[in-house]
């Protein structure tokens, strides 16, 4: 059924204005091409009710009276007084919206202005009184809310108590045949449903952000990708790094490793609830000590996810976590992607490599930063990167053992650099330059102290053996050395792994557009070289320099 367009000038579904934000089209006026009958209108009713979308689902959410309230917006600032008797508000509490000057004063009532979340003004209405164009009119009716709407409007039909079929009626012309939807990221043509999905993404990111008041310990150089990633749909997140900036009860997004010990100490003698934020498993085509930004973070509100002596969200994910076939699906393909794209946390590639010995078992050795949180806290003790290679050796005395140094350390920045002789006394090669991912392409296995490189590896199906204690470790996918805690009992599969490390846990940012985005988009922009994500700035330039001297000084030394 050919639906004629209606005059709006907004469509019901939006993109929100994330920070930084360069979105494609969502939408475009005209024609559905899709049959009305081809549709299943309650379905997409159901889905934009259930997942509270359509209007500015990211808008505030102000404290509102207790329930039952009237919710009223009405446009025409001469009229209130006119209209309102109908609207017998005598002794009842109202929440006047964008209130006109000549609102009836009244101590029941409360004025909100702003863009506001509908569906949370919305949550304890017993009825609405608004303008009969009004989008609020819609949403209203979705909700369940009572409608009474003055004027003549696309919304008119609404009004009282409308039944399903009205509901119904008043979507399809308003909403499914005036608008086209697109993908945000790529552009192609979607439908509705897909659309109502995309929203339904960006407002779980955005409700997760709401109690989000500042964020410390962030360097310049990140900010612009974290910031919309901790966006909580009214103001940006301030950057702080001063106590005084931070109220009692406020909620800290907290890069620990780099906030000053001086602010953290203030912060928790304060009782401020901090909120751990780190560098995602996906991260970027560069380093961080690199001042490459990240595009992707964790935020964890119980604890760091590479601390083994407390719980995180990952591990509660982990632990009891209910995975569905179409999420281990997509965790599936997802692992494919990345395996068949030689993905890794900050680089890709497909470099081929021969082995030197036909008849040994490889085993690769990943260094990892010696003073990094994630060893100190999730090495069980073990920090030397020398030792962990001797402990190699002693378990494979007969292995042709791969030594990989840590990228940061390799560039000049972070402590943890062994010299060529004492390496090679226990390893076979010592390779700097390849691809991590090459390099899992080539052993049979993969030793780590608590290396990411370990969870890259299990992508791979290699066997794994743990000398620390990493969030990977304890589920049954791994030879774990080191005693896992007592908390990990379930037994979880490679793609139910998969599922929560990376579906679940992460935020992602796409990196043409500014949105958060699923990892999917993100691993097609760093695989796509046409996307130009390369990191190539002044300050990551003067970095590598910073690094490459210290490099060298560092040999000068070593040769005195």
């Amino acid at each position: 059924m050919a639906l004629s367009h209606a005059n709006i000038s907004i469509p019901l579904l939006r993109v929100p204005p994330f920070p930084g934000s360069r979105p494609a089209s969502f939408s475009r006026a005209g024609i559905v091409p899709k049959s009305l009958a081809d549709l299943d209108v309650d379905t997409l009713l159901q889905a934009i009710r259930s997942n509270r979308v359509g209007g500015t689902y990211w808008g505030s959410q102000p404290r509102l009276p207790a329930a039952p309230y009237t919710l009223v917006r009405i446009r025409d600032c001469e009229a209130p007084a006119r209209r309102l008797p109908s609207l017998d508000i005598e002794g009842q509490v109202v929440v006047w919206l964008d209130s006109p000057a000549a609102m009836p004063a009244s101590s029941s009532t409360t004025t909100v202005s702003g863009t506001c979340d509908p569906w949370h003004l919305l949550s304890g209405a017993s009825r609405v009184f608004v303008d009969s164009d009004d989008e609020l009119a819609l949403i209203a009716a979705i909700a369940g809310v009572p409608i009474e709407s003055s004027g003549s409007g696309r919304f008119a039909s609404l009004s009282g108590k409308p039944t399903d079929a009205v509901i119904r009626q008043a979507f399809e012309h308003q909403v499914v045949g005036v608008c086209s939807y697109f993908d945000p990221y790529s552009g192609e043509p979607i439908d509705l449903a897909k659309a109502i999905e995309c929203c339904a993404f960006w407002r779980r990111l955005i409700d997760s952000n709401r109690n989000i008041d500042a964020a410390a310990g962030f360097a310049f150089w990140k900010r612009t990708t974290v910031a919309p990633l901790l966006w909580g749909g009214s103001e940006s997140v301030p950057f702080v790094s001063n106590a005084d900036a931070v109220g009692k009860a406020d909620c800290v997004a907290v890069w620990r490793a780099r906030a000053p010990s001086r602010l953290l100490s203030e912060l928790e003698r304060r009782e401020v609830q901090l909120i751990e934020v780190e560098d995602g498993f996906i991260r970027s085509l560069g380093l961080g000590s690199d001042c490459v930004p990240p595009l992707s973070i964790v935020v964890d509100r119980l604890g760091a996810h590479f601390d083994p002596k407390r719980p995180s969200e990952l591990e509660e994910l982990l632990e009891g976590g209910d995975f569905s076939s179409e999420v281990l699906d997509r965790a599936r393909c997802l692992r494919e992607l990345i395996v068949a794209s030689g993905l890794s946390k900050y680089s890709t590639g497909h470099k081929p490599l021969e082995r030197r010995v036909a008849d040994r078992r490889y085993i690769l050795v990943p260094g990892q930063v010696e003073d990094d949180r994630a060893v100190v806290s999730g090495g069980a003790g073990l920090t030397s990167n020398l030792e962990l290679i001797r402990r190699v050796r002693a378990e494979a005395p007969d292995a042709y053992l791969i030594y990989k140094p840590h990228p940061d350390v390799e560039a000049g920045h972070r402590t943890g650099a062994i010299a060529d002789e004492p390496c090679l006394s226990l390893a076979d090669e010592i390779m700097r330059n390849e691809p991590i991912s090459a390099l899992l392409n080539l052993v049979d296995e993969v030793h780590v102290n608590s290396s990411l490189a370990g969870f890259e590896a299990l992508l791979r199906n290699k066997p794994v053996t743990t000398h620390g204690i990493p969030f990977y470790a304890g589920w049954g996918l791994t030879r774990d050395l080191a005693p896992a805690p007592v908390r990990r009992t379930a037994k979880r599969t490679l793609d139910e792994l998969v599922a929560a490390v990376l579906l679940r846990y992460p935020r992602y940012l796409d990196p043409l557009t500014g949105l958060p985005c699923p990892p999917e988009v993100l691993v097609e922009r760093l695989t796509n070289s046409a996307a130009g994500v390369s990191p190539d700035g002044i300050v990551v330039r003067l970095r590598r320099l910073q690094g490459r001297c210290r490099r060298g000084l560092a040999a000068l030394r070593h040769l005195r």
